[in-house]
């Protein structure tokens, strides 16, 4: 049960190793982008290629979906980047249901582990098994592999190396639950420490604006873990009739005392644009304004003259 790419490698893995998949769950494909053309998830893609049935529900209530489920008789449910199933889902096969967490339990329960680890400024990371409960995220542990973060590591970097990661510490726990099921034993599993618990809500458009009065590093923090998807996002306020909505993919951040108004933009107009923010200065590497292609900023500046004074608000 999976949806986005992060969950491909987990299907991936398994098949490679011999374990029968009698069905894929996807979300229903939906229409995206500007065409608003019909999108198939990740998983159903790689899952037509490698003829494994499809189901797709849009109510996980559904009473014909629920049948269906029960009929294909699945010893074992792997849960990878889905939605909080009910309890009639879960704790319908007779091994039960797992997930892989993109981050080490019970710290980060929720949408978006990787993106809060990172704007948060963790030094570590990692991945979590363990079998799903009613509330979300919350269940038994059985295994967790850490990473450390460095200080410039974007969502986009934390998603593809946890992706791999995950997708071997999916492959041990299924290895180990068939293997205890066989011989007759106990799973070792690990409780979460309720005193150690960090939520990672999903992102809204609020969470991506930048507040040019928060401090510097928090800010490059908070462009680090949304980048590249969905990205922090400012306004550009150049002097003109409209404010212009623009993207912010990368950046590098430099303490410095100034007297300079929080968002004032500072460039040579050719190679350099930066920021002047709360104890520091930051600049941008790497933008895009809405509806338009995402440039290295000598590239933006080469087409778009700023005016003295634009601030970015």
């Amino acid at each position: 049960m999976g949806t986005p790419e992060f969950a491909v490698s987990s299907l991936e893995i398994l098949i490679k190793n011999g374990f029968n998949i009698v069905a894929v769950v996807t979300a229903p494909d939906k229409p995206a982008g500007r065409g608003q053309k019909i999108k198939q998830s990740k998983i159903k893609e790689f899952a037509i290629i490698q003829q494994i049935k499809i189901l797709q529900p849009t109510n996980l209530k559904d009473l014909n979906f629920i049948s269906e489920l029960k009929t294909l008789n699945a010893d074992l449910q792997i849960v990878v980047a889905f939605r909080m199933l009910p309890e009639i889902i879960w704790n319908m096969p007779k091994l039960g249901t797992y997930n892989l967490h993109a981050s080490l339990l019970p710290k980060y329960r929720g949408a978006a582990p990787i993106n809060w680890a990172i704007i948060n400024n963790e030094k570590e990371s990692g991945v979590t098994t363990f079998k799903i409960k009613q509330a979300i995220d919350t269940g038994n542990i059985l295994y967790q592999e850490k990473i450390n973060l460095t200080s410039d590591i974007t969502a986009g970097d934390l998603h593809n190396q946890l992706m791999k990661i995950g997708a071997e510490l999916l492959l041990k726990t299924v290895i180990e639950i068939n293997n205890n099921y066989t011989q007759g034993h106990e799973l070792k599993f690990i409780s979460q420490n309720e005193e150690n618990t960090y939520q990672a809500p999903k992102l809204t458009k609020e969470i991506c604006k930048i507040n040019w009065n928060k401090s510097g590093i928090e800010i490059y923090n908070l462009i680090r873990g949304l980048s590249p998807y969905p990205t922090a996002m400012a306004y550009l306020n150049n002097k003109a009739d409209k404010l212009l909505i623009i993207k912010i993919y990368n950046s590098s951040f430099e303490l410095f005392n100034h007297n300079y108004d929080n968002g004032l933009l500072f460039t040579d107009n050719e190679t350099f644009l930066k920021v002047y923010c709360k104890n520091g200065i930051l600049q941008i590497n790497d933008i895009q304004i809405e509806g338009k292609k995402r440039l290295l900023i000598a590239d933006f500046l080469r087409g778009t003259k700023l005016n003295a004074g634009a601030k970015l608000v």
